[in-house]
């Protein structure tokens, strides 16, 4: 690979030096030799960086253990064998350089040229194929990842700490130790600092790699981390050796690396987690953070920086950013900046008092709080006193119905955990801490007091997904409340400290038990004895892999439990002890995937929610027609379930939820009944029923009167099959609609129904789409209530014919338009010009990798504005010139095209150059992201709009090459541009 990335810089010193003899040539002009040689340097720039990309990634792959794609193979012979005919044209040119033996003589010039015209053509084809090559490359990790967490600008203790430990890093320290108590800032100042490695202008590092260790944490937990941020596959059933032995030889072939292990409360063997030692490795560095100096010492770092508090100006100005404005109110700053002292300077008390406080005008409540932090003295010494005071404070001040008993169920969970915002609920009601009324599956309140949560700063959001989890400081003060019975809920709490075993001792004092937790352990076995826990409602097991059996004599004692999780066990069976728990209310048994049969459930009568997803069941439990409270019913995946008995989901009078989706079994038609339920029968339910996820042998409905009764279910899905067709898969929530795998044209009596009856729609993977806009436009259908349309390939052929067929608009009232995988479109008015759309509503269009794509829209009669947009985005899309066109020389507004934009993101389009017209300018911009758009040279901003720009995000080279009016306007936006790497 050496050699190829050799041989394309001589091919481009090669094709500079025969364009310079060419100049002189007489007979360059007859043979366009000139010119070709001119485009064979340009393209070979952009060759060269399609090679290099295509190095580094192979180099990745190899480091992985990985190969590249076969493909990429042959492109790279390819790539060698031009090269090997352009350094047969070098070494002519320089054997034929005396002035009587040119080398464009008379004799050679009709050869030479057809050589280079050649040599360009074979370019241009290497270029065309290289982008189509993502599948099969190995995605090339970022050196440096983001990792999301508050600022720690303006404070200045914590910025020289920071300041500290980058120049050690860069002044070659090995091993650095960062530690302090809890709550003090450490995760965030090592955030900052991984976050400030990623906008560095040269790179220190081949990879950083943050892994969060936490107490009592596994050491295949960490290994986990960090072999998903090598892109190493994660092996569940492999050995915690082997795993080291495949990480430390991935890491060997990394020239500089950092890792970051965040929380760690006891000694890592490096060794045994498969790092190799910075002394062996020399570019090998470590950075942990902990609370206790011990660790570092046993670390043996080679300079520990301790996290101080905040100074009393830091600590105030933190406070007062988080309590607000009513902190500086006469009255009240005494007590504020009282409040302030108490909490020790620590941020994590600062940020949940001042939480706590926000917006609290009354004296009485301050001088109450303040009175609260000095009287209340938990009992625990050391840490705790500085901590667990202001932190309580919080808890103490949370206003509610059963919201203190709320918060306190979450620390059920392991350190670090992110807890399921669906599951997390499913428990509270289950406790009876929320009240859902006549509808089980509402999650209304059950929102509502997360966020409570979040505002207090007791909760944290999880990037990405619909869960939260606590700050380790804040479960410990939680359980530290849960130890006693003060509060109603005394809890054991022993989830994810790798427990192999539970022994009788763990529940001493156990009849004061009311919430016992032993999730994410290693457990093998259960007592097998009776263990007295009569108070008991909630009992989590869940994520012990290994468990394979529930002693009859275990669940004896736990007589007033409500929740049972025992889903990701390896339970072959449950006992008949189970059958004891008359007020179980939740029995969860997910991804129990050698749990073939349970018992009858019949006696459980107060059973509300069962879950068996990914069981082995193959009948329905017996008995189960008799849970008469039964609400959710989930029977997804049971791949082996082959038979549900007619009349046994009528039974269940009270059921909300249902799910057979992806299950051996299939609701039959009307008219089908063969001694199986049908889907007739459910139409009995519909009433109550308020989600429906189910497989049909078919379609059940014939016409558009069929379909009245899905209005009535606010979560819905169908896959049924189509002839000669993937089967379907129909997503319904409230009003929106997705589709996917339908063939659209056999669908044409039905499918306007969903239009007309949807507010958002996607087609995704359907066929038939010009077939089905015909019928809407020879029908003069309007569907005026349709807001969003997101079209994902699905084949059309309207880039080949065009032409505005519709008489009126289509969707008249459309906000957001989202085009992903279309081919054969040349820009969007080929189809808006079909369907007739003004997009006087548009507000939002998005367009994502559409390869022949060259425009959004044209300009002129049609739509000479885009009255209402405010976000365009445009992804990977390689044909990309412009985004509105007017090669038809039509009329167009002297207005802005779209001068309510305030979101512009441009990604990947290497042909992309026009922005606007040249004097144009947008009065709303706010946000601009640009990345891989080399020819946008010039941005619709002067002096006159750019007070409105709030961010612009893209490359140090891109935004160096602007062009502006005037420095003004540039040094003026300059401290908004914010670089993407």
């Amino acid at each position: 690979m050496e050699v190829v990335g050799a041989a394309v810089g001589a091919l481009v010193a090669t094709t500079s030096e025969l364009l310079c003899s060419c100049v002189s040539s007489k007979t360059s002009t007859t043979f366009n030799l000139h010119s070709n040689l001119a485009a064979v340097e340009k393209e070979m720039e952009s060759l060269k960086v399609h090679i290099e990309v295509v190095i580094r990634v192979r180099e990745a792959a190899e480091k992985e253990g990985k190969e590249i794609g076969a493909q990429v193979v042959i492109w790279l012979k390819d790539v060698a064998t031009l090269l090997t005919r352009v350094n047969a044209i070098q070494r002519q040119m320089v054997n034929n350089k005396r002035p009587s033996r040119c080398f464009l003589n008379c004799r050679k010039r009709y050869r030479a040229s057809r050589e280079v015209e050649e040599t360009l053509k074979e370019i241009k084809r290497l270029l065309l194929v290289a982008p189509s090559f993502d599948s099969g490359l190995t995605r090339v990790p970022e050196a440096v990842e983001c990792i999301p967490g508050p600022s720690i600008q303006g404070q200045t203790t914590a910025s020289k700490k920071l300041d500290e430990t980058m120049k050690a890093l860069y002044d070659g320290c090995k091993r650095i130790g960062i530690w302090g108590p809890g709550g003090v800032g450490k995760t965030t100042l090592v955030k900052n600092l991984n976050n400030q490695l990623r906008e560095a202008s040269t790179q220190p590092f081949g990879i950083v790699i943050w892994a969060t260790v936490s107490k009592n944490s596994v050491i295949k937990n960490v290994q986990k981390q960090i072999a998903e941020r090598l892109n190493l596959e994660v092996k569940m059933d492999e050995s915690v050796q082997r795993m080291a032995s495949r990480l430390y030889e991935r890491l060997e072939k990394e020239e500089k690396f950092l890792l970051i292990l965040d929380d760690v409360w006891e000694e890592i063997d490096l060794d045994t987690l498969g790092v190799p030692r910075p002394e062996v490795h020399k570019g090998c560095k470590i950075l942990l953070t902990s609370r206790l100096m011990e660790v570092c010492r046993n670390m043996t770092t080679d300079l520990d920086i301790k996290v101080e508090v905040l100074n009393d100006v830091e600590a105030w100005q933190l406070f007062c950013q988080k309590a607000g404005g009513v902190a500086h109110r006469e009255e009240i700053k005494p007590l504020a900046e009282a409040i302030v002292k108490e909490c020790s300077r620590l941020p994590l008390a600062i940020i949940t008092v001042g939480a706590a406080m926000r917006k609290k005008t009354r004296v009485e409540l301050w001088r109450h709080a303040l009175k609260e932090l000095q009287r209340s003295v938990p009992s625990i010494e050391g840490i705790e006193d500085k901590v667990y005071k202001p932190l309580k404070l919080s808890y103490d001040s949370l206003q509610g119905n059963n919201i203190k008993s709320c918060f306190l169920y979450c620390c059920l969970f392991p350190e670090d955990y992110e807890i399921e915002v669906l599951y997390l609920i499913q428990y509270w009601r289950a406790e009876g801490l929320i009240d859902v009324g006549q509808n089980w599956a509402n999650m209304d309140e059950g929102i509502s007091l997360i966020e409570n949560l979040k505002d207090s700063c007791l909760l944290e959001e999880c990037i990405g997904w619909n869960a939260v989890k606590m700050h380790d400081v804040v479960r410990d003060v939680a359980i530290w409340i849960s130890s006693s019975s003060e509060d109603g809920c005394k809890s054991l709490v022993r989830s994810g400290i790798g427990l192999s075993d539970i022994s009788a001792e763990e529940f001493s004092n156990s009849n004061s038990l009311d919430r016992v937790s032993f999730m994410r352990n290693n457990i093998t076995r259960l007592p097998d004895c009776m263990i007295q826990c009569s108070k008991a409602s909630t009992l989590l097991l869940q994520d012990n892999y290994a468990l394979d059996t529930v002693p009859e004599k275990f669940l004896q004692g736990f007589e007033a439990l409500k929740v049972l999780d025992l889903g990701s066990t390896s339970i072959r069976s449950l006992p008949h002890s189970l059958l004891q728990l008359r007020d179980l209310r939740v029995l969860l048994l997910w991804d129990c995937r050698n749990l073939e049969e349970l018992p009858s459930l019949g006696t459980l009568t107060k059973l509300r929610e069962l879950d068996l997803e990914g069981t082995s069941i193959t009948n329905l439990p017996r008995g189960i027609e008799n849970l008469s409270e039964l609400r959710i019913l989930n029977l997804a995946f049971t791949k082996k379930l082959k038979s549900i008995q007619p009349g046994i989901i009528s039974k269940l009078s009270c059921l909300e939820s249902l799910s057979v989706l992806d299950s051996g079994f299939c609701f039959g038609l009307k008219g089908e009944e063969d001694g199986q339920a049908t889907f007739e029968e459910l139409k009995s339910s519909f009433d109550r029923l308020h989600n429906l996820s189910i497989s049909l042998n078919g379609i059940p409905w014939d016409k558009v009167e069929d379909l009245s009764w899905i209005n009535r279910i606010s979560d819905l899905q169908l896959r049924f099959p189509q002839p000669q067709e993937r089967s379907c898969l129909l997503k319904i929530n409230k009003k929106r609609c997705s589709f996917r795998c339908l063939n659209l044209s056999s669908s044409q009596e039905w499918i306007g129904w969903f239009w007309g009856n949807s507010s958002s729609l996607e087609l995704r993977e359907c066929t038939g789409l010009d077939e089905m806009l015909e019928d809407f436009i020879e029908s003069d259908a309007s569907f005026a209530g349709l807001k969003s349309l997101h079209i994902v390939d699905c084949p059309t052929s309207l880039g080949q014919r065009g032409g505005c067929a519709a008489r009126c608009d289509l969707l008249p009232n459309l906000e957001k338009f989202r085009l992903s995988w279309m081919e054969n479109l040349n820009s969007i008015s080929e189809l808006a010009g079909h369907l007739g759309l003004r997009l006087n509503s548009l507000k939002s269009i998005a367009v994502e990798i559409c390869r022949q794509m060259k425009y959004l829209l044209s300009c002129g009669d049609f739509i000479q504005t885009l009255s209402n947009l405010e976000e365009i985005k445009v992804h990977n899309c390689e044909n990309f010139e412009e985004l509105f066109n007017n090669e038809s020389g039509q009329n167009i507004s002297p207005d802005p095209m779209v001068p309510k934009l305030r979101i512009l993101q441009l990604w990947n389009l290497p042909k992309f150059k026009t922005l606007c017209r040249y004097e144009e300018t947008w009065p709303c911009l706010e946000q601009v992201d640009v990345w891989k758009c080399e020819g946008l040279i010039r941005l619709p901003l002067t002096n006159q709009n750019a007070g409105t720009i709030k961010e612009i995000k893209g490359e140090s080279e891109w935004w160096d090459a602007l062009e502006w009016d005037d420095d003004q306007t540039k040094s003026s936006l300059l401290p908004f541009f914010h670089r993407r790497w």
